[in-house]
């Protein structure tokens, strides 16, 4: 009788596929098989050896390099940036790799994309590749005649909502219910339903804006907006490197965690899959849901909109996966609702660019998605010693109607946190990667500010302590 003994004595490891072998064992040693077909039977059941995949060796992928330093701080930033490249070129799914002219570090850990990279995988989908800010974008309305600057951004301290948590109870704001299914249905998304509510039409902290302007060609006035998935995608991201991690332990141990992936063609990767695009769905929805609030509100006319991701992962033609860490596409095609025009902003001083890609095969098929940093935030606030908060932002907001949506400025924000404008914006031509089309000039911007100050669990503490003395 075949037992799981019978399986021990032959040299196999117990697993689940223990008894459907039996079964199918016995059975044919009933039927008069003999050893040798048996033993066959048996082979046939058990898994095959899994042969993991070593790291590259340091050196044997180049990478395209689309920046330049001119200052001694980017010459240093670009010296980071490339430490990490030359070990993310190590992964063994990656076959090629791009540096855009606003990069900066975004890690610590050796081999992290960067801000500004760009990564060609093969047959692999790398959560850590496209961050937790998942479908980071860009999304513009422009108005008709008689739309009043002010106006908008009066508004958008009212009907925006930055800072940390969705809108509180009673304020939320209904994503399509169709999409609300499309997360039931999928087996990453299926817990996320509540956050989808939640956080729908928000904006988040950190560098996302609010921003009004005038389209330089025409004058009309522009509401673009800036941010990415919040809670939702942050889960997804989550949920995905938590995946992608059982298969790095089983595929690539000497892969970092951090750059682990999910096999595109398994049956998780095609989930995953799925679910980036949901999340992309309701990522653009949520920029539209605050336009449309701002249209309503005050009964303007809109003429024209479009937006594009800058924090995603896009398959091409040829099958790979793009991980777009903070890069613009920049090929006509790249999603089924492109415009051909981008956005590529700098900061809240400077304008927008509406850009054309050039499809630039030395920047992978992208551009820049902003000015990048130089320093980390803390190094920029130790820039500024003596000068209060008040008085470093006096200095460089000057024409500009900057608010703060918490009522306490993030001076690591400001303008001069990041790189030269003038220098990116020369960059994106020197190396052939867009066509600037026509640049939104600014008039004003909201940010969320420094609303961890007065975070809500900051203000139960201090009332708590009030209540105690």
């Amino acid at each position: 009788m075949i037992t799981g003994k019978t399986l021990l004595d032959l040299g196999y490891a117990p697993g689940s596929w223990f008894k459907p072998a039996i079964a199918a064992a016995e059975a044919a040693r009933l039927a008069g098989s003999d050893e040798a077909a048996i033993c066959a039977l048996i082979e046939g059941f058990a898994p095959k050896p899994v042969v993991t995949v070593p790291l590259r060796v340091r050196g044997a992928l180049s990478y395209h390099m689309n920046i330049r330093a001119e200052t001694p701080e980017e010459t240093e930033n670009v010296a980071m940036v490339e430490r990490h490249m030359a070990e993310l070129m190590r992964v063994p799914t990656v076959v090629a790799g791009a540096v855009m002219p606003d990069a900066c570090s975004s890690g610590l850990a050796p081999g992290t994309i960067p801000v500004g990279g760009v990564i060609a995988a093969k047959s692999a989908i790398h959560p850590g590749m496209h961050s937790a800010d998942i479908c980071c974008s860009m999304a513009v309305t422009i108005f008709g005649g008689g739309a009043d600057p002010t106006a908008i951004l009066d508004a958008g301290m009212k009907l925006s909502h930055f800072g940390g948590g969705g809108r509180p109870e009673g304020s939320h704001v209904q994503p399509d219910p169709a999409l609300l299914e499309a997360f039931a249905g999928n087996r990453f998304l299926k817990l996320v339903q509540a956050a989808a509510v939640a956080h729908f039409a928000t904006q988040g902290d950190g560098n996302h804006f609010f921003y009004v302007g005038r389209v330089a060609s025409t004058g009309a006035v522009a509401l673009v907006t800036h941010h990415g998935s919040r809670k939702p995608g942050a889960m997804l991201y989550k949920a995905g490197m938590e995946c992608a991690e059982g298969f790095r332990k089983e595929l690539s141990p000497e892969t970092a965690p951090h750059n682990a992936w999910i096999p595109s063609e398994s049956t998780e990767g095609e989930a995953y899959w799925a679910a980036l695009q949901i999340i992309r769905t309701w990522t653009k929805g949520n920029h539209y849901a605050l336009h449309d609030m701002i249209t309503s509100a005050l009964g303007l006319k809109r003429v024209d909109r479009f937006w594009n991701e800058h924090n995603f992962v896009f398959q091409r033609s040829d099958g790979l996966f793009y991980h777009a860490k903070g890069a613009t596409p920049a090929w006509a095609d790249f999603a089924a609702d492109s415009s051909g025009l981008t956005l590529i902003p700098l900061n809240m001083a400077e304008p927008i660019l509406i850009a054309r890609g050039r499809d630039a095969a030395n920047g992978l098929g992208f551009a820049p998605h902003g000015a990048g940093r130089n320093f980390s935030r803390t190094a920029y606030l130790k820039r500024h010693p003596g000068k209060t908060d008040a008085e470093i932002m006096a200095e460089q907001t000057v024409g500009i109607d900057a608010r703060f949506f918490s009522g306490i400025p993030d001076v690591s924000e400001l303008p001069g946190a990041y790189k030269p404008a003038a220098t990116v914006r020369k960059q994106i031509t020197d190396y052939g990667l867009a066509g600037i089309a026509d640049t939104i000039e600014p008039v004003g911007s909201i940010m969320a500010g420094d609303w961890q100050q007065d975070a809500p669990w900051k203000l139960r503490k201090r009332r708590k302590q009030s209540a105690a003395v």
